[in-house]
């Protein structure tokens, strides 16, 4: 008797600061990076999912709106074997420092126009990696530059 691949549907944030770089995150007891975020509590949208887990992982509090649709991929679960991870994928900007909380062992920030010599969850590798490298971190809500720029034509 063969068992069908279950989906696991996430929020996925592609966090980045202001030199663009972009936040990866690896969870304990496993050994590839990915993006922070994780699966919705019943009822929760996955825009919300994705604000409680940022706060929940590395402790950054942002609204729903700080957030930018990228669209749903999918790929093999990293940690799930069998299992397909479904992700609805957000960028968001980050000013403030961010720790390892809850569940995360370990981030990093890494260049996304750059080779990563990390193991990549495979949604990250074949996914949001490429994604990340067409994001114009100058459009992101919370941009200092910007948001300062906007208050001087207002």
């Amino acid at each position: 008797m063969t068992t069908a691949s279950a989906d696991i549907e996430v929020a996925a944030v592609m966090l980045f600061d202001a030199g663009g770089r972009m936040l990866l995150v690896r969870k304990k007891g496993t050994r590839r990076f990915m993006q922070p975020g994780g699966k919705a509590e019943p009822g929760e949208s996955f825009r919300h999912a994705a604000c409680r887990e940022l706060h929940e992982e590395i402790g950054l509090q942002l609204s729903p709106e700080d957030l930018i649709d990228c669209g749903v991929y999918s790929a093999e679960a990293a940690n799930e074997p069998g299992s397909q991870v479904v992700a609805h994928v957000f960028a968001a900007f980050c000013i403030t420092t961010v720790k390892a909380a809850a569940e995360i062992e370990e981030l990093v920030w890494i260049d996304p126009g750059q080779p990563a010599n990390l193991r990549l969850a495979p949604l990250t590798a074949d996914s949001i990696y490429p994604l990340a490298r067409g994001i114009d971190v100058s459009s992101l809500p919370g941009i200092p530059h910007r948001d300062k720029a906007e208050a001087s034509t207002n």
